[in-house]
């Protein structure tokens, strides 16, 4: 009789795997970059409300976490300017983009204090929310962890809000912005 919770699985030995791909070191940031890149991704900006103003940032970074509590994560570049701002920030705001908001995406990958252009009002505890995002979530900064060059930020949602009915969200995939398309 086997231990509960355990599988017999038998394993194939790795040197007798075939496979169509290319194995790189994966030191090599370029080669590295690229294959996380065939991970497709939704796009994101989260904004902070800082002593300069209102602030945003693009990522794709962003994951669903938890339920209960109600926590999401995303990551912040070191080498980002803005970095520090987002990583002591107690409350910020993260916004799902849709298709047709790649303008906010590249606006706010290049900078992120100039909002001109962008219709927002302050959210519930004061960060910045954008008008026409498919979804927007209010988050209190839960936890910050290292991780390599960049920080994981753990945020804890107090708010959030949907845009009613269907949208497609834009999507990141191989350096590209784009959108999903259902099989039939």
């Amino acid at each position: 009789m086997g231990i509960s919770g355990q599988i017999n699985v038998t394993v194939a030995p790795q040197d007798t795997m075939e496979t169509d791909l290319t194995t790189f070191d994966p030191t090599d940031g370029r080669a590295l970059r690229s294959a996380f890149g065939r991970f497709g991704t939704g796009v994101t900006v989260i904004t902070t409300q800082t002593a300069q103003g209102p602030l945003g940032m693009t990522a794709n970074s962003f994951s669903s976490i938890s339920l209960d509590p109600p926590l999401v994560l995303w990551s912040a570049a070191l080498r980002s300017k803005r970095h520090d701002a987002f990583a002591q920030a107690q409350q910020f705001c993260i916004h799902i983009l849709g298709a047709g908001q790649q303008d906010l995406a590249n606006h706010f990958a290049g900078q992120g204090h100039d909002f001109s252009g962008f219709e927002w009002v302050s959210g519930p505890d004061g960060a910045p929310q954008i008008k026409g995002c498919l979804a927007a979530f209010h988050c209190e900064t839960f936890a910050i962890h290292p991780a390599g060059d960049h920080s994981m930020i753990v945020g804890e949602v107090k708010h959030a809000s949907e845009c009613p009915g269907e949208g497609a969200g834009l999507l990141f995939d191989q350096g590209r912005f784009g959108t999903f398309t259902p099989k039939t």
